[in-house]
């Protein structure tokens, strides 16, 4: 992955991966993400949809990839020449704490072009994202 942030939770796995899959509640704790909006009903699946606003960006489509429940799930976003990859693991750390990775990256034949125009900005919303969610599981 072109960035990655871990971060310790102090909340059980349980709790931070509620919150993580909430997607339409993600604008409540991270500036990140002026807007969220699911596509179908239910748990977060493979094939699950959600469009994404996020602030000077165009609005994206993102198709969960991959689902461990409970400990991982990856997205991805195409557009022509580009697909960007999300995921989001967390780590049990002992009965009440959890360790979040969050990640992005690009591949693709205009990969090179976005890292060097976005790749600071998302490095910014990767961390706001973990800070936000560190902030939102430990309220008690």
């Amino acid at each position: 992955m072109d960035v990655e942030r871990t971060i310790d939770i102090a909340a059980p796995r349980d709790k931070a991966w509620t919150v993580m899959t909430d997607v339409e509640r993600w604008p409540e704790w991270t500036a990140s993400v002026a807007g969220a909006e699911r596509m179908d009903a239910g748990p977060l699946n493979v094939g699950s949809r959600a469009r994404i606003r996020q602030p000077r960006l165009a609005a994206a489509v993102w198709t969960v990839s991959v689902v461990e429940t409970g400990r991982y799930f990856e997205w991805q976003s195409a557009t022509p020449g580009l697909k960007t990859t999300a995921g989001h693991r967390l780590e049990a750390r002992g009965s009440n704490g959890t360790r979040v990775t969050l990640s992005i990256g690009w591949s693709g034949l205009l990969a090179p072009v976005v890292r060097l125009l976005y790749g600071r900005l998302s490095a910014r919303y990767v961390e706001m994202e973990a800070q936000g969610l560190k902030r939102r599981c430990e309220v008690p």
